[in-house]
């Protein structure tokens, strides 16, 4: 999300809109903090006549807060006005391209696992992986609830972050999110970075323990993120690379063209092509 992030916005919007009811206008939207505990309150009114636990909403929402950096985020989004060359230098291709190979030796049954599922194989799958969180090292220090009720507050995007909160709420509840978890600036969750309503349409349990921890676990985090590949038009066996079949599903990760290039060139790199 935030950075042109990895969802189309329009698609993953139409998506919430399905899996979730139709919001009400109470809870109105405002353009700084003054009125963001109203707003909660209102929501919470809401949340709850839309099927949402009231028991949930008083876990999941009574810590939040205002969160300035998310605003601050949101507002500048700069380093997608970078040319390819100074954009792969900023986020350092060269080195995950060198920790990527190793990453793809040492996971070899998992990366083979998840390829011969999804069809993905490893190369843009590290490469997502390095770019977005340094292979799990950093996945962020926002309150993540308080990160996604601030966008939904904020009038730039509130039906979009709404939806994205209704999503939360909802991993909250089937024990997917803690309450207290951290991450992006604009909610994104785990080592690939996913918004909420990516993990409900797209979250995988890769290491068959009965839960999606975008967190904890590599493999689902990887294999979640294969499965969002596939769902954007990956084709087994085609080449990813601009103007090939599968550069499609590379740009619906992410809406900047400069990522989409840096993801195919660094998986390239990894996939030894």
């Amino acid at each position: 999300m935030h950075r042109a992030k990895c969802v189309a916005m329009g698609l993953a919007a139409l998506i919430s809109t399905a899996v979730f009811p139709a919001v009400a206008s109470a809870a109105q939207c405002g353009n700084d903090g003054s009125g963001f505990s109203a707003w909660v309150q209102n929501f919470k009114q809401e949340a709850s006549g839309n099927g949402i636990s009231p028991a949930v909403l008083e876990r999941a929402l009574s810590n939040v807060s205002y969160n300035k950096a998310t605003i601050r985020a949101d507002r500048g989004q700069k380093s997608f006005k970078l040319s390819l060359e100074q954009f792969m230098q900023k986020r350092g291709g060269q080195t995950i391209i060198s920790r990527g190979k190793k990453m793809k030796q040492q996971n070899a049954a998992l990366f083979t696992s998840i390829e011969r599922r999804y069809g993905v194989p490893a190369g843009p799958l590290i490469a997502i992986w390095g770019m977005e969180t340094g292979f799990g090292g950093f996945m962020g220090k926002e309150h993540t609830l308080s990160a996604v009720s601030t966008l939904a507050y904020d009038c730039r995007r509130s039906d979009y972050f709404t939806n994205q909160l209704y999503a939360a709420l909802q991993l909250v509840q089937r024990g997917d999110l803690s309450p207290d978890a951290r991450g992006a600036a604009h909610g994104e969750i785990g080592q690939t970075q996913f918004l909420p309503a990516n993990v409900l349409k797209y979250g995988v349990d890769g290491d068959g323990n009965g839960h999606v921890d975008m967190v904890r676990s590599k493999a689902d985090a990887l294999a979640s993120t294969a499965n969002f590949l596939r769902g954007h038009g990956w084709q087994p066996g085609a080449g990813y690379q601009q103007g090939q079949a599968n550069f499609g599903a590379i740009q619906g990760w992410n809406a900047a063209t400069v990522y989409q290039q840096a993801i195919a060139i660094i998986g390239a790199e990894i996939d030894g092509l």
